[in-house]
Parts: structure tokens; C-alpha cells; sequence
């Protein structure tokens, strides 16, 4: 017998409905605060939330700072120790084995994890990792007992700088908690015929955790829909990883567009380490291509992969503009016939309204639009069917042609 007894957090009547519906998050409006008032409370807290019937819901963590105030963890009032967080690890880690050849993948989604407010990104013997919420931040001991025991990499970076952590009052940080921060981390991903491509990837000088690990499914479907010999663009590349995969599918040229210095000159080492060095074309995506299309170049391929222009619901009408404007720009460069890999990671940006982005950017060079495959993250990124927030990546493969 348990003797795990937290606090009581009740709901306000009728507030129950969404997270019985399996959703995980308590806003701050749905609580009953003169029954149990959040100054009550300090952040981290873990806490029983019950409805207002006294019939519980699950353990969860609280932050009364923040709108969303609680993040369920489980339905059963258990303990949130070691032996919890490494059940759940084991889970994770079960999936991703099932799914990737090499240790290279997204180990620990979030929600969709069971585990909110914790990403894990592995790279080999390394794992990178960000904790975004107060409540996990207070559990972090936990936490890297159940990975020593589950996974025993060689070393564990907590590169916490994500922009959820500002909204609960945490600060950013780099910290490590065994092991080296290398500072190049080295990520593989498997093509559909078995060939392995190595990419060097930036650990405390990159973005997110050191690579984007949601695109690797749609990249791995490039060599299907990539011509032989193409001339391929790769707006917002990064560290390159669209473009070495075009050259690795049998592009005969690759170039890479991108504001970095740094993330460029990733994509030249990673494309010279295949062989094929991709030109190099560093500042603002929508200025270069501009300039490449009055300069009359014409590309067979190109991917736009923009970092999000809606990050919270009311950027919605000038974020949609920015992505008619970029996707109409990348039209105006892409030889009739061509491929156009369209992406979107903003959550708030559906993928219908990405989708008319493209078609509207079409009608106005007048060019047809046939979308080939429409894509998302990959499954190492898995959804969670009752939290909408877990889906963000979208991605059309479409055929161009002349109107």
C-alpha cells in the first residue's frame, strides 16, 4: 500500500469533459479556486485532480503561473518516482526500436509519450534533452535515474532553451548531467533501399535539441519523387539535410539557402562527407529567392522548410501571408514539371490552409499544382488523437506544371 497522498486540485462543474476525452492539460479557468486556489500551490506540485464530484481524474503536476495550470501524468494515483518515469521510458523505447535501424530518433515525444513536458532526441550514445515545464523541471532527478537505468547512454545534455520554459518562469540553460557535451552530434538516417547518411549536427550551437528529427520519414521519401540528375534548392536548410538526401536520391547539383553562416557550413561538410558539396547561399530565404528568380535560374526541385511564422493563433492571418508569399517565390524558380516540397511546423497553420497557401501561390504565376503526397511528422513523433497540439508538421510533395 501506497502511502502517495498529493493534494487535492478540484475542477469546476462540468470541466471535466475534454480531459475524460483523454486530453492531458487543466487551464487555470477550469479549476475550482475557491475550493482549491492555486496561491494554495507552488510550481511543480504534483496534485490529485478530481471533478467536482470528487472523482478523480489522475496525478498531475501544477504550475499556477501559467494558463495551462496542470499536465496529467497518469490516471492512477501512483507514485511519479524512478520505477514510474522508467516504465514509461521502456514504452518509448520499445516503439522507436521497432521502428529505426540505429539509435538515432525522437526517444521521448511529450504528451504523446505519457511524458509532458519532456522531449528526449538520442543520438547514438548520446541524449540530448529539454524540459519545458516547472513540473518536470522538479522531477529531473527522477528522471535521470530512470534513463541511467533504461538506456545508459554515455552522456546526457540538458539543452533547455526552448521558449515554453520563458512562459513557466524557468530560464534557459545548458546543462550536463553525465558524460561530455560533444560538440557535434552525429545523426544517421536510413534510406528506403538501406543506405545509412551521416549528418554532423551542432549540439549547444544548434536549433532545438541539434536536429529535426520530424522530417527524417518525408525526407526518406524523397528518392520516389526526385528525377535523376536534378537540380535541386533547399530554402531553410539547416545543417542540409533535404539537400544531402537529394544528392544521396542522384541530384546532379544541390544548393542550400539559409540565414545561418554556421548551418551552412554543417550542409557543406555534410554534403562534401557524401561527395557532393552543395552550393551555398547564406541570408533571408524570400531575398535570395528573389534574386534567383530575376536572375532567370530554374531548379528541378525545391524544398521550403521554414522555421514556424505562427507561433500563437493570432500571427494566423500574416503567418498565412508569409507562407503564400515563400511558396509563390520557390514557384517562380522551379522548371515546369518540377517538385515542390512544401512544409509547414506551425501547429495553428491546419493543413488545409497550407495546402491553399500553395494553390493560391500557384494562381498567381499561373502554374497547376498536383499534390503527390501529403505528409506529417515522422513516427517517432507520434499523435495523440485527443490533443490536437501533438499534430504541427505538415509536408506536400506536389508536381508543378504550367497552367
Amino acid at each position: 500500500m501506497s502511502d502517495f497522498d498529493p493534494p487535492i486540485l478540484r475542477l469546476r462543474k462540468h470541466e471535466e469533459r475534454r480531459l475524460r476525452a483523454g486530453h492531458l492539460w487543466v487551464f487555470s479557468n477550469e479549476i475550482d479556486t475557491a475550493v482549491t486556489p492555486l496561491t494554495a500551490f507552488t510550481a511543480g506540485d504534483l496534485v490529485r485532480v478530481v471533478t467536482h464530484r470528487d472523482q478523480d481524474l489522475g496525478v498531475a503536476y501544477l504550475n499556477p503561473a501559467t494558463l495551462i495550470a496542470a499536465r496529467i501524468l497518469t490516471r492512477s494515483v501512483v507514485p511519479i518516482d524512478r520505477r514510474w518515469f522508467a516504465a514509461r521510458l521502456r514504452v518509448a523505447l520499445e516503439l522507436r526500436e521497432r521502428l529505426y535501424a540505429t539509435p538515432h530518433y525522437r526517444l521521448v515525444f511529450g504528451e504523446s509519450d505519457g511524458l509532458p513536458g519532456l522531449v528526449l532526441d538520442r543520438y547514438g550514445d548520446v541524449l540530448v534533452g529539454q524540459l519545458a515545464t516547472a513540473g518536470m523541471e522538479r522531477l529531473k532527478d527522477e528522471i535521470e535515474a530512470a534513463i541511467a537505468e533504461v538506456i545508459a547512454p554515455r552522456s546526457l545534455v540538458w539543452k533547455n532553451d526552448g521558449g515554453a520554459r520563458a512562459l513557466e518562469q524557468l530560464p534557459a540553460e545548458f546543462t550536463v548531467a553525465w558524460g561530455d557535451a560533444p560538440e557535434e552530434l552525429e545523426v544517421v538516417e536510413t534510406l528506403p533501399d538501406g543506405r545509412a547518411l551521416r549528418f554532423a549536427a551542432a549540439l549547444a550551437a544548434g536549433q532545438k535539441t541539434g536536429w529535426f528529427y520530424d522530417q527524417t520519414f518525408n525526407r526518406s521519401l524523397l528518392p520516389r519523387f526526385l528525377a535523376h540528375g536534378a537540380r535541386v534548392l533547399d530554402v531553410c536548410s539547416y545543417a542540409g539535410g533535404w539537400a544531402v538526401t537529394a544528392a544521396a536520391a542522384g541530384a546532379a547539383e544541390v544548393s542550400c539557402i539559409d540565414s545561418s553562416q554556421s548551418a551552412l557550413e554543417r550542409a557543406a561538410f555534410n554534403g562534401a562527407n557524401f561527395g557532393r558539396a552543395p552550393n551555398l547561399l547564406r541570408g533571408d530565404a524570400f531575398d535570395r529567392l528573389a534574386e534567383l528568380a530575376a536572375a532567370g535560374e530554374r531548379f528541378d526541385a525545391v524544398i521550403v522548410d521554414p522555421p514556424a511564422f505562427i507561433k500563437r493563433r493570432k500571427e494566423l492571418p500574416q503567418g498565412e501571408a508569409a507562407y503564400r508569399k515563400l511558396n509563390q517565390l520557390a514557384l517562380r524558380v522551379l522548371a515546369p514539371g518540377g517538385l515542390l516540397i512544401s512544409c509547414s511546423c506551425s501547429h495553428h497553420l491546419a493543413a488545409e490552409a497550407l495546402s491553399a497557401a500553395i494553390q493560391a501561390a500557384a494562381r498567381h504565376v499561373d502554374r497547376h499544382v498536383q499534390v503527390l503526397y501529403a505528409g506529417g511528422q515522422s513516427p517517432d513523433h507520434p499523435v495523440h488523437p485527443a490533443i490536437p497540439e501533438t499534430r504541427y508538421l505538415k509536408a506536400f510533395f506536389c508536381r508543378v506544371t504550367n497552367a
